[in-house]
C-alpha cells in the first residue's frame, strides 16, 4: 500500500516518510545547492528571477463561461 502525502503541508518541519520519501533525490539536490552556493550567488539568482518576472507582459486569464 502506497501512502500519498502532501509534502508542502505535512513535511514543513521535516520529512515524515524518512527513507520511503519519493522526493529524496530532490531533497538531496536542494541540500547540495544550499551547502555549495554562496548567499551572494543565491541573492543574485533571486534578483535575476525577480527582474525577469517584472519585465514579463501580464498574463490574462479569461474564464470559460458555460453557454
Amino acid at each position: 500500500m502506497e501512502v500519498t502525502v502532501n509534502c508542502a503541508e505535512a513535511c514543513v518541519n521535516g520529512c515524515i516518510l524518512g527513507d520511503k520519501c519519493p522526493n529524496k533525490e530532490n531533497a538531496a539536490a536542494a541540500s547540495n545547492f544550499i551547502n555549495n552556493t554562496s548567499l551572494d550567488k543565491m541573492l543574485e539568482i533571486a534578483e535575476e528571477a525577480r527582474r525577469k518576472k517584472l519585465t514579463e507582459p501580464p498574463k490574462w486569464i479569461i474564464p470559460d463561461f458555460p453557454e
